[in-house]
């Protein structure tokens, strides 16, 4: 007993010095926001965070995994931000949904958050400067691409200033203690459908009813101690409920990538990715020379898909993502090559490449 009150009182010493560090670090980044201020420089800085947490990883030497060094450090910035200025983001989707689990793993529990009920009202928001980011799903790994917001990212004036991909992991949640009490399961259909082996071999004889997100099956059920609902880790948290299994889904590699929008442009950090879209002249071999610049750069492409021209019947376009920053030597020549072989041609923005899955 005696050894453990000692080491009690040092870890009360070293939690003195961390919140006297905290602090110092706060005041700092006060000064941060200031100058930032004055020179009209974004609150938040998608690079220079990207950096910081490369640093940081250099600097871990554990037994603190990087995961918890990330994300201990993801609300230590979130508060300093906070005190530099709010940090505002509009989501797609309901409180607790995805997206607002993939928005506050970015940016944080100090930033303020504004669900939006459809994809084109983040957009809006973000455009007409009601907040200053927004957070949009783009392609899942299971579902493919979110056309949606293709179609806006066409059309908008806002970047990509950051990506975030998250695995989808579904819960069942309930007022019940145990599941042998569940007779009812509720859920957006799309979960539904992710979850039907793992029902059927755990809840066979259960109802299942449609809802019109998780969100909305995860307040049904709230009181009620025969009914439950598939949603996310947070939506538990944030109702208050039980959570009666985890991971429930059946394909265990169900992820989906988000996009942060905004206005203004990244920095290069050194392992960035950039996204655009292109259209080439509707003849033979015309895709092919537009990717020849590309090959012969060895620039690297992440992705490329084609998406319809809402105004031509059968023609495309494409979405291509490669890793580079627009500033990079072989990647700006190339996009100035690609110019003279395409009909159009906008960069998306040039962002931090996300490394691991939240």
């Amino acid at each position: 007993m005696r050894l453990l009150k000692t080491l009690r009182e040092n870890m009360k010493e070293k939690d003195r010095e961390i919140i006297r560090l905290l602090n110092e670090r706060a005041q700092i980044s006060v000064q941060i926001g200031k100058v930032k201020g004055q020179g009209g420089i974004d609150v938040y800085d998608p690079a220079q965070e990207a950096k910081v947490n490369r640093y940081l990883q250099e600097l871990n030497s554990g037994p603190l995994p990087g995961e918890a060094v990330t994300s201990i450090f993801r609300e230590i910035i979130s508060a300093s931000r906070s005190l530099q200025k709010p940090t505002t983001v509009a989501f797609f989707g309901a409180e607790a949904s995805f997206t607002h689990q993939a928005a506050r793993l970015n940016f944080g529990e100090s930033s303020q958050y504004f669900p939006q009920p459809r994809i084109d009202r983040v957009f809006d928001e973000v455009e007409k400067g009601s907040v200053d980011w927004g957070v949009v799903p783009v392609e899942n790994s299971l579902e493919g691409s979110v056309n949606i917001t293709l179609d806006h990212l066409i059309t908008t004036s806002l970047k990509i200033r950051a990506e975030i991909f998250l695995r989808i992991s579904q819960c069942l949640i309930s007022s019940a203690e145990s599941m042998k009490d569940i007779k009812k399961i509720y859920s957006h259909p799309q979960p539904l459908a992710q979850c039907q082996i793992w029902l059927k071999t755990n809840l066979p004889n259960c109802i299942l009813g449609e809802t019109e997100s998780t969100t909305a099956a995860v307040q049904m059920v709230r009181g009620k101690k025969n009914e439950a609902a598939i949603g996310s880790l947070l939506a538990a948290h944030i109702y208050r409920l039980n959570i009666l299994a985890e991971g429930i889904e059946d394909n265990s590699s169900n992820t989906t990538r988000f996009l942060v929008i905004g206005r203004g442009e990244n920095a290069a950090t050194g392992n960035d990715k950039t996204s655009l879209i292109f259209a080439t002249p509707h003849s033979p071999g015309s895709l092919h020379r537009a990717l020849s610049s590309f090959a012969r750069r060895r620039i690297n492409l992440a992705k490329i898909e084609s998406h319809p021209v809402k105004e031509k019947l059968w023609e495309y376009s494409f979405f291509v993502d490669i890793i580079g920053h627009i500033t990079d030597k072989q990647v700006n020549s190339c996009l100035e090559e690609l110019k003279g072989k395409t009909t159009f041609l906008k960069i998306l923005g040039s962002y931090p490449k996300m490394e691991g899955i939240l």
